[in-house]
């Protein structure tokens, strides 16, 4: 399982060499702190003995929470906006504008139980469709947050819009939609999308809206492009449209082997959510699991 083979390549792994990421010189690279505010946190840090560098920093009005939250990240290559990153990442991402945020908590709680789950599987599935009987219950916000949070943990990760009606992840992304999936599955050359700032994290937009969603979605080659991206990928997750609205969302699950069912509060009705598990089951799909989503 891909969890095991993660320990076991952590283990392998040689001790890096030593590099100077303390704080104050995180801080400093980037133009937070010179040296005569180094001075002052060291000797506020001598005054209040315990007292961690970022937090004296803070203390004395130096910086800010953000800026802290931001050098720790560094300091932890850990992927995410930086001190002097783009305001414009859009407010969906909030794996990566706010990882302190009790909602990025809870996703990645999703994400390990997602991992347990796989790391228990006879066999692994392919792909992972994100689905849900309605509109606006969170399937693009779930898809694209999870996908940043694999890649946060060196997880090669692909994000896949089959949203061919109304997709959303190009817009969260920033990055453009002329081809995407409607391209691959029409026979047009197209290819993912890297975004390095996320760390190993791709996008296969859903290209430009065709007039038979349906059916593109329904040729074979759509198993056979997740089939090829599973075996370059750790992590193939897959947005879809709502799929009480067409049945494009059970043709993506069915080639993906496997799905995730998302429900909203106050929102989606459960004989809704109780059906489009039954129907997914009925297709060949495994669920894997349900999330309650509330926003």
């Amino acid at each position: 399982m891909r969890l095991r083979k993660s320990q076991q390549s952590l283990e392998r792994t040689p001790t890096a060499p030593w590099r100077d990421q303390r704080i104050g010189t995180i801080l400093t690279e980037v133009g937070k702190l010179d040296g005569a505010h180094i001075g002052q946190v060291l000797r506020l840090q001598q005054d209040r003995n315990g007292l961690r560098f970022g937090e004296a920093a803070l203390s004395l009005g130096l910086i800010s929470r953000e800026d802290l939250n931001m050098a720790l990240a560094k300091q932890y290559d850990f992927p995410c906006q930086r001190l002097n990153g783009n305001s414009a990442v859009h407010a969906d991402l909030i794996a990566f504008r706010n990882s302190l945020h009790p909602s990025v908590e809870r996703l990645r709680a999703l994400r390990t139980r997602l991992l347990v789950r796989w790391s228990g599987l006879g066999s692994e599935p392919r792909a992972l469709a994100i689905v849900s009987p309605g509109s606006c219950e969170g399937r693009s916000f779930v898809s694209a947050n999870l996908a940043v949070l694999f890649a946060q943990l060196g997880m090669r990760t692909l994000l896949v819009d089959a949203d061919l009606r109304a997709p959303r992840q190009y817009r969260i992304f920033d990055v453009p939609d002329r081809i995407g999936l409607s391209s691959v599955l029409s026979g047009r050359a197209a290819g993912e999308i890297p975004l390095p700032a996320f760390g190993p994290l791709s996008v296969m937009p859903a290209g430009a809206p065709p007039p038979n969603p349906q059916e593109l979605l329904l040729r074979p080659a759509l198993a056979s492009y997740l089939e090829l991206a599973s075996a370059q990928y750790d992590v193939v997750l897959i947005d879809t449209p709502p799929a009480r609205d067409s049945a494009d969302a059970y043709s993506v699950a069915f080639c993906a082997g496997s799905a995730l069912i998302l429900a909203r509060t106050n929102h989606t009705r459960a004989s809704d959510t109780a059906a489009l598990a039954h129907d997914l089951t009925e297709t060949g799909a495994q669920v894997v699991g349900s999330v309650l989503t509330a926003f």
